[in-house]
């Protein structure tokens, strides 16, 4: 039995293959489509959505991992790359980008999803101005449904950046680097009409915000790129340090770290006993985040392990809608939906995936999150049906209710991946219920 990370989505799949090269790979998908089976490839179970489910053949290509060529740029050679396996973790991705000096445009808060995984649903980070890992992608070459192992070309490559797994198997992408650059991260509690302003986000190289419905102030997070001659503080507080909060300090400044994630924690045991409190215990959680600052690598200073299981909508609005469609969203959760956790507010630049919930518009994304163990339908319903009437687009890797006609009027550029996806996979090889829910099977 497969179960994904929040325990939301299971399966018993007919088989697992868990191929050790290319060879293997392709012969999975082969052997597969001869006998009528389906096959999903899985990477770590990181995400909400049921795009892994299957009783076909789960494809686990976490042992073909590893960093297989990096060029470091640089004056007369170029933009910087690196060549990755998509079993790799984006956790080891990063650390092995910064052993040679370089990191990804924008850093990725989550270690665990494997870096297929995270191409295949448009995993993001929050910066205004630099794209997600997927346009980050400068190639890329998967096995197709006949078992084929092809280079994607760059007419296609707009296709496969966000293909939610419906093209094949993505065996290894050339990705952008960038020379790896210290950032300064801050967070501190802040006013809800301060993080609403869209100078807030615009003025920050990277920002977030995170905040509960009955809270008028919010956790943000923000970072600037500094300069690497320039001495690397000790993770330290603007007011007294405070020796219990140095260790969690120095896994990241967490848009619920330190101080705030131990009463988080508390606040999600409470509220699942006395739900009544939570309002009032939220507002209080809000009010004890102490404003925390520290200087490092991007991937480790704003390093966000979860505090606890959970299940996650999350949505991508259109940049001007972002401040309305969270009044909304309060005003939708303030007849007693309590999320138990904080909202998650950050926002990206146009992205040039065909399917990636960005693409063609700046964006606002808003991920709504209910702690495992208390029913998800009521709050995160009301959260999708909210958000959609803002021109919401739902992250591929978050629970939703998209439905083919749905897609259709999201997407501009529909029309162009079907054709992609007819030429990489006419007979259906990687289908399951949730691909043809939303692509209309």
């Amino acid at each position: 039995m497969w179960t994904n990370w929040s325990g939301g989505q299971r399966c018993r799949p007919v088989a697992t293959a868990r191929p050790l090269d290319e060879a293997g790979v392709a012969g999975v998908v082969r052997r597969a489509a001869e006998r009528g089976q389906t096959v999903r490839p899985v990477g770590s179970g990181h995400s909400f959505s049921d795009l892994a489910v299957t009783d076909g053949v789960h494809l686990d290509a976490s042992a073909f991992s590893g960093i297989t060529a990096v060029s470091a740029g640089g004056p007369g050679s170029g933009q910087a790359t690196v060549r990755v396996r998509a079993g790799t973790t984006v956790g080891e991705l990063q650390e092995a980008l910064a052993e040679r000096g370089l990191a990804l445009a924008v850093p990725l808060d989550l270690r665990e999803p494997t870096v297929g995984g995270a191409l295949a649903v448009g995993a993001h980070g929050s910066a205004a101005g630099h794209g997600s890992l997927s346009d980050q992608v400068l190639g890329m070459r998967i096995v197709d449904g006949r078992g084929e192992v092809r280079d994607v070309p760059r007419a296609d490559l707009d296709a496969a950046r966000t293909a939610l797994g419906a093209l094949g198997v993505v065996l290894d992408v050339e990705l952008a680097a960038v020379p790896a650059v210290p950032v300064r991260v801050t967070r501190s509690s802040r006013p809800l009409d301060e993080i609403l302003d869209p100078a807030f986000w615009e003025g920050h190289d990277l920002a977030e915000a995170a905040l509960f419905p009955s809270s008028p102030t919010a956790l943000a997070r923000w970072a600037e790129y500094v300069d690497p001659a320039e001495p690397v503080e000790e993770p330290g507080s603007e007011d007294e340090a405070d020796p219990k909060d140095a260790r969690e300090r120095t896994v990241g400044i967490t848009s619920a770290g330190a101080t705030g994630r131990t009463a988080l924690g508390g606040a999600v045991v409470v509220e699942r006993a006395l739900p009544r409190l939570a309002p009032s215990l939220n507002r209080v959680v809000s009010r004890l985040a102490r404003t925390v600052s520290a200087t490092g690598a991007g991937h480790r200073v704003l390093s966000d392990p979860p505090a606890v299981r959970y299940e996650q909508t999350e949505w991508a609005l259109p940049r001007e809608a972002l401040a309305d469609g969270l009044r909304d969203l309060l005003t939708g959760l303030a007849d007693g939906l309590e999320t138990g956790l904080p909202i998650r507010m950050r926002v990206g630049p146009p992205e040039p995936g065909w399917l990636h919930p960005a693409h063609g518009r700046p964006t606002g994304w808003l991920a709504v999150r209910v702690p495992r163990g208390t029913d998800p339908g009521p709050v995160l319903d009301r959260a999708s049906a909210v958000l959609r009437d803002h021109g919401g687009r739902p992250h591929w890797g978050t629970r939703h209710d998209f439905a083919p006609d749905d897609v259709a009027a999201a997407y501009p550029r529909l029309g162009d991946f079907l054709r992609v996806r007819d030429a990489y996979d006419p007979d259906r090889v990687f289908t399951n219920p949730a691909l043809a829910r939303v692509l209309g099977d």
